[in-house]
């Protein structure tokens, strides 16, 4: 009897400190990452190349952070890339055709959070599992992408100066995408962790047959949710056609898989119910910072699509772990 009390003791001891742990865990393998890199090439950490480390973590953070939300649901959303590669170049073409600018990326960000809607409806309403409804949605974004653009880039899009500042502008000497991110980033995290609507998202992830029988309308939450997804897609695809001056008909391939990696490596559960948008960041981050460091060393793109890979087995079954 009193093996069994210590026992019970220990355990509660254990958890507090475990909790700690699984936080500071994406944090402290950034750290070792960034030790690692930039003892095998010091040039890592030259400001230079920090700026440019940020700008391209700004993109994949973006589409992390909307992910980050549809994940703690229990979801998962493949179709960004494919949301974002639409939605940037409708918005190029309506630029290229003389429409002003701010008016074009109004229209392509509402279009990023309808196509997002789109998936949410599919999902709640038609009762289809996330992975199948985006993994339709994927390709049919994709094909219309393709159908618009005719599978050619769409260039001309002109020379403004509010269009150039968001990919290519600098405030203060900081990338103007890393302080797009930033305020997204405050945004999404109030939020998530200091609202309401956050407090229901972590519910239904949790249990969603509990948070039903709460009062919470699980359907609207999750169309918003998918909304949130396809807005921050749209977000990152203005980003990246400013950046290039031109929208690409394949634009966003594959982003899905970074953005669901970083969700991952920041501690969120892909079983829904816990998460950080903060660990998220780190995620991205490390992810970044992977593929930085892979170049600086010279090593070839297919052996970092394979090193990313490992990186994404070993979180998952840290995640697995944590759970028992």
């Amino acid at each position: 009897m009193n093996l069994g009390i210590q026992a019970l003791k220990s355990n509660k001891e254990k958890g507090p400190a475990k909790k700690r742990l699984n936080k500071l865990g994406p944090l402290l393998a950034l750290v070792v990452l960034v030790i690692f890199v930039t003892i095998m090439n010091p040039s890592f950490m030259s400001p230079t190349n920090l700026l440019n480390l940020l700008r391209q973590v700004s993109t994949n953070a973006l589409i992390a952070f909307g992910m980050t939300f549809v994940i703690i649901t229990g979801g998962i959303d493949l179709s960004v890339g494919s949301t974002l590669a639409l939605s940037s170049a409708l918005m190029a073409g309506l630029i290229a055709s003389g429409l002003n600018p701010v008016l074009a990326m109004g229209v392509g960000l509402v279009l990023g959070a309808f196509l997002g809607a789109c998936n949410g409806v599919m999902i709640t309403k038609g009762k289809m599992a996330p992975f199948i409804a985006t993994l339709a949605t994927m390709t049919i974004y994709r094909g219309l992408t393709l159908v618009y653009t005719d599978g050619n880039p769409i260039t001309g899009i002109g020379n403004s100066f509010i269009f150039k500042y968001m990919g290519r502008g600098y405030l203060f000497g900081i990338p103007f995408p890393v302080v797009v991110m930033l305020l997204f980033f405050g945004v999404l995290y109030v939020l998530l962790h200091k609202m309401t609507f956050g407090r229901k998202t972590f519910a239904l992830g949790g249990n969603e047959k509990a948070a039903f029988i709460a009062g919470i309308k699980s359907d609207r939450i999750k169309i918003a949710i998918y909304s949130i997804s396809g807005l921050m897609a749209a977000v990152a695809g203005i980003i990246i056609t400013s950046r290039l001056n031109s929208a690409q008909p394949t634009a966003g391939n594959a982003y899905e898989m970074d953005a669901i990696a970083s969700v991952v490596l920041g501690g969120t559960s892909l079983s829904g119910g816990r998460g950080r948008l903060v660990g998220t960041l780190i995620g991205a981050l490390i992810i970044g910072t992977l593929n930085n460091g892979l170049n600086l060393l010279g090593v070839s793109s297919f052996y970092q699509q394979v090193v990313k890979g490992v990186v994404i087995i070993i979180a998952v079954l840290l995640d697995r772990k944590n759970k028992k």
